[in-house]
């Protein structure tokens, strides 16, 4: 077994994942993330993004490979050992908001820190933050079904944020806003992320994010395919990078 590089907090070596109905979904991915790192993944609908990234986060266990966090196997830990990890150091964004009907704004944010065991009030005014931050201040009585779809969106980003992960996992996290609101919050993650330290991996198709993230990774049919990283641009945010389809 190879260790995994000591300026990695996320490694992940040669991961093959086959799906129920026996649809590949992973062959052979490899992927190294530093700490304090911003990394998109992109590539075609059905190329593994998102089967990588339940793979990093422990969600699910790679068929052959190896998945690393902090010199931590994650590949050979049980199922509460990996609830654990998921609950105090990643973080996660889908697609779609996954809110609780049944509460508000804020304590739909406040949740993952309350699971966790902080208190009440304490984790109430760190969801606040970020629902500000993310232009939802004034929603945070509200249900999510009060919501516009792109502000239930924006409670799940502040609610992943507010639990101060170490990994951020995003899952095409601008798929439900609209177009005009993308870049804004894209940008509101990805600052959030580097003023606090937090090291991002995000699945994406939109084009927009590039100057916002330091690498961008190719994924064709379950593979990793070289990325080429660009030099700064004076008016970026962060660092482009484009992709080159040979492995």
């Amino acid at each position: 077994m190879e260790a995994p590089p000591d300026n990695d907090v996320l490694w992940a070596r040669s991961l093959h994942f086959r799906h129920q109905d026996g649809s590949p979904g992973l062959a052979g991915a490899s992927l190294g993330v530093r700490e304090g790192e911003i990394v998109a993944v992109s590539g075609p609908r059905g190329s593994g993004k998102t089967t990588l990234l339940r793979c990093l986060s422990g969600q699910v266990t790679p068929e052959r490979g190896e998945v690393w966090f902090n010199s931590a196997p994650v590949h050979t830990m049980g199922p509460v050992a990996r609830e654990q990890l998921r609950r105090d150091r990643f973080g996660w964004i889908d697609p779609a908001p996954a809110l609780v009907p049944e509460l508000n704004v804020w304590e739909n944010a406040a949740l993952p820190l309350m699971l966790r065991g902080t208190g009440r009030r304490r984790a109430k005014v760190a969801a606040l933050e970020w629902l500000e931050r993310l232009d939802v201040g004034e929603q945070v009585r509200r249900r999510p079904h009060e919501l516009r779809q792109s502000e239930r969106q924006r409670v799940a980003i502040a609610r992943a944020l507010a639990s101060g992960p170490t990994v951020l996992f995003a899952d095409e996290p601008s798929a439900p806003l609209h177009r005009a609101d993308r870049t804004p919050v894209l940008r509101t993650l990805t600052t959030a992320a580097r003023s606090h330290g937090i090291t991002v991996v995000m699945a994406t198709h939109d084009s927009e994010i590039a100057p916002l993230v330091d690498r961008t990774v190719c994924l064709l049919d379950g593979r990793c395919v070289k990325t080429v990283h660009l030099p700064d641009l004076p008016e970026a945010e962060g660092r482009a990078a484009a992709c080159s389809l040979s492995v």
